[in-house]
């Protein structure tokens, strides 16, 4: 199994929370968070986008097990996966911005190509 980034979080904390960037991500098509985040949130999104490009029932009843919201799933699977059909991986993009004021912490936009 692939090493993953801790982020300073309980495991549940940090499976809600990257369950959540992988939803805000999907439905604004950019966010923004730390270097670290945008890395690990990278992984999952592009995950979802190969699982809606094949486009069958169990592919979207997995996406739905993962992405808490429905509207989202379904932009997913209508307008998102049909616009990478003829792309292999590489759906997202993570520009640096640097330091973040208050702690210093490396700031990133992670957005979809």
């Amino acid at each position: 199994m692939a090493k993953l980034r801790k982020l300073g979080r309980t495991t549940d904390h940090r499976k809600a929370m990257l369950r959540n960037l992988v939803t805000s991500l999907l439905k604004n098509g950019r966010i923004e968070t730390t270097v670290a985040k945008a890395k690990e949130t990278r992984r999952l999104a592009e995950k979802m986008i190969t699982l809606a490009k094949r486009g069958d029932l169990h592919a979207r009843r997995q996406v739905l097990a993962f992405i808490y919201d429905e509207t989202v799933v379904k932009t997913l699977f209508d307008e998102i996966a049909p616009k990478y059909e003829d792309r292999n991986g590489g759906y997202t993009r993570i520009l640096k911005l640097g330091p973040r004021r208050g702690d210093g912490a490396e700031m990133a936009i992670i957005e979809l190509v």
